[in-house]
């Protein structure tokens, strides 16, 4: 007969950004042993929940007793187990003994061949562990397991046991159905009561009266929502609803994290309207916003235009009849916190963006790299190159300016307070400044993209200074040995070859990668131990490349076609996909795509490297005449198609080389006896392979 269990581990209050993934942990991980010990079936359902002050789990259909399990025991050949009556030998005996049986088994062992010889087997039943047993085992196995940050340790009350464990544990409820599973873990004995919240439960302690009970027991008698998601759900009706009375037009600010993290932090939550005077809201919005996120754990309230207003969103713990006393108290406290943005905000504009360059060179960016000031230089030089490129000498000047101006914010109070605030103040102390917009607006977005789905810079002075960060910090760490080492990535190197190669793809730059990376490294003159490695990077960021389009929706043989040509351009590589997506929905793709990779096979194999060059006065069979002919006919077009950029079509025409690419395998022998008939074959197919691949790789696209 099944029931339905219920565990919760009571402790003191759990860290609340690991309190999510714990609870989902003990859950699952308690499941997951429980079926490992044949107490739970495959298709029981499980329920998290997490609170401030607990872990728990709720399992369905859980036995009390584990079925019994057949064991089969390979013992030994026959010929050593048996002696020629038939009879056990000691060997047996004693193998029969430390599986708890003895020679009146003998007669009931099975034979079965093994392939080898033939073998004694020990059929038995495994007796089923009790719920007591396996959940003892089991929840050691959860604990265990649990993703946790920082482990405490804490004496017992006797005062002589040390238990470690993330937060002391109070308590322990064990519950199938209504009955009290046996239970020790971390000093705590199970029973069947628990705690509820500190200040509002309507008895303490709080009572649990079956496995099923505990949610909605919690809810009435503890005033505890236990559901980690029905909380969270809870506060975002709530702050919506309270947006709405704060004003028609205010909406709380979306922050995922920062719902999780409060949701983590209460257990009834009663969200509340506080506001601060207005007069803060001339230091800029994102150093409020963050302070009153970081700091206090509240939402500010933003106007339709995503502009921050007065008024701001607690969610407290408590629910008094008159919450006068609970909203004045978090006003009170997030006053101080306002203010000291706005001295920090006062005081940084009291020196120009400027004036603070030269104290980079006091600030150590890496101890094999140098200072901020000499990894300045560097950005601005590859700023400089990168603008020229794209935009020429006028570009270049705005880019080197911005680029010069890019750290110097890092040496801002405000800055110093929030370090999450790089760039965006810089943007803000530019303009107070004079500084042109463009330039302005390219010291915040040298970041750009932060992350996956981010913004690109705005202009082409960001887009230029932006990749010349990134890539002199690729070429940087490169050069150095610092390279991304399974799931461990230091310096965000993945993150910053995306974002160049988005800035290069979307923003369709004419940048050749290969020549771009040895002008980077270029910039990095008089390191010592510095090893210049554009082949490594070059590699690094073309795998990068591959993994992205893939999690794009194309599909890994278009992007190997694609991408193991290496394209030096990265900006045309949409249309390239484009390009080979139309060719492989072609009737003549396949045999195409066969026949190339036969083609590559071929020359693989040529003695020494091939010239694609074609006398036609050496072409005996009719079909390699026929072949050239349209190799003459055909290529100059796709060349035309591919020069203008056009990659469509340039494949689209070399479908009409099916028939005599057939014809040629059908009716010519490559290597010919004459050596000069053999050259020449190979040359025709190295004129065929160039033109086929000069999109993509067709081969790739070979079954």
């Amino acid at each position: 007969m099944t029931q339905n269990l219920l565990v919760e581990l009571f402790v003191e209050e759990l860290p609340p950004k690991a309190l999510k993934k714990l609870g989902e942990s003990f859950a699952h991980s308690l499941l997951a042993a429980l079926q490992k010990e044949g107490l739970a079936a495959a298709a029981a359902q499980v329920t998290a929940f997490a609170t401030p002050r607990r872990l728990a789990a709720h399992i369905t259909s859980v036995l009390a007793v584990a079925e019994d399990k057949p064991v089969v025991q390979k013992l030994m050949p026959v010929a050593v187990g048996l002696d020629a009556s038939g009879n056990a030998t000691p060997a047996l005996l004693k193998k029969l003994a430390a599986l708890g049986a003895d020679a009146s088994c003998v007669p009931q062992l099975r034979r079965e061949n093994d392939g080898k010889a033939e073998v004694l087997f020990y059929d038995s039943l495994a007796k089923g562990a009790s719920l007591s047993e396996g959940l003892q085992r089991a929840i050691e196995t959860a604990l265990a397991a649990l993703p946790i940050p920082k482990v405490m340790s804490y004496q017992l009350a006797d005062g002589w046991d040390t238990v470690h464990f993330v937060r002391p544990a109070h308590g322990i409820v064990a519950l199938h159905g209504e009955q009290v599973v046996p239970l020790a873990v971390l000093g705590l004995s199970a029973g069947n009561t628990t705690r509820g919240h500190r200040f509002e439960a309507q008895c303490d302690p709080v009572r649990i009266a079956s496995a099923d009970a505990y949610a909605e027991t919690l809810r009435r008698d503890g005033a505890v929502i236990a559901s980690f998601a029905e909380r969270r759900a809870e506060i975002e009706r709530q702050l919506a609803a309270a947006a709405a009375r704060a004003g028609s037009a205010l909406q709380p600010i979306e922050d995922d994290a920062l719902l999780d993290e409060v949701t983590a932090l209460v257990e009834r939550p009663n969200v509340l309207i506080g506001e601060f005077e207005e007069e803060f809201l001339a230091v800029p919005q994102e150093c409020l916003i963050l302070t009153m996120k970081a700091n206090q754990k509240y939402f500010p309230l933003l106007d339709a235009e995503g502009k921050l207003s007065n008024k701001f969103l607690v969610v407290s713990n408590i629910s008094p009849d008159d919450p006068s006393a609970v909203i004045s108290g978090n006003e009170r406290v997030v006053r101080p916190r306002l203010a000291d943005a706005k001295f920090f905000f006062d005081q940084d504009r009291k020196k120009s963006l400027e004036s603070r360059v030269p104290g980079l060179a006091k600030v150590v960016y890496h101890n094999k790299l140098g200072t901020q000031s000499e990894r300045l230089q560097r950005v601005t030089a590859i700023a400089r190159l990168v603008a020229e490129q794209i935009g020429g000498n006028e570009l270049a000047l705005r880019a080197e300016r911005a680029a010069l101006l890019t750290k110097a914010d890092l040496l801002t109070d405000m800055v110093g307070e929030f370090p999450e605030l790089q760039g965006i103040m810089g943007r803000y102390y530019a303009l107070h400044g004079g500084i042109l917009n463009d330039i302005a607006d390219a010291i915040e977005d040298h970041y750009k993209p932060r992350f996956a789905g981010d913004s690109l810079p705005r202009g082409p002075v960001g887009t230029a200074v932006a990749m010349a960060d990134k890539l002199e910090t690729l070429a940087g760490m490169f050069g150095i040995g610092q390279t991304p080492t399974g799931d461990k990535d230091p310096f965000a190197l993945r993150r910053h070859a995306l974002g160049v190669i988005r800035m290069l793809v979307e923003g369709k730059l004419n940048l050749p990668l290969d020549r771009l990376l040895a002008e980077v490294f270029a910039q990095f003159t008089g390191i010592d131990g510095f090893k210049p490695n554009p082949q490594a990077l070059a590699d690094f960021i073309y795998d990068r490349l591959a993994g992205s389009l893939r999690e794009q929706g194309y599909s890994a043989q278009e992007v190997d076609a694609v991408v193991s040509q290496r394209p030096q351009r990265l900006g045309d590589l949409v249309d390239r996909l484009a390009a080979v997506r139309a060719f492989s929905n072609l009737p003549e793709a396949a045999a195409l795509a066969a026949a190339n990779k036969r083609v590559g096979n071929i020359l693989k194999k040529a003695d020494g490297p091939v010239e694609a060059h074609v006398d036609s006065a050496l072409l005996r069979e009719s079909a390699e005449s026929a072949l050239h002919n349209a190799l003459v006919d055909v290529v100059p077009q796709a060349d035309a198609a591919f020069l203008t950029g056009d990659y469509t079509e340039s494949l689209q025409v070399l479908a009409r080389l099916r028939a005599p690419v057939d014809a040629f395998f059908d009716q010519v022998m490559v290597n010919a006896d004459d050596p000069a008939l053999k050259a020449n074959r190979l040359g025709l197919l190295a004129t065929l392979h160039a033109a086929m691949n000069r999109v993509a790789d067709l081969s790739r696209l070979s079954a």
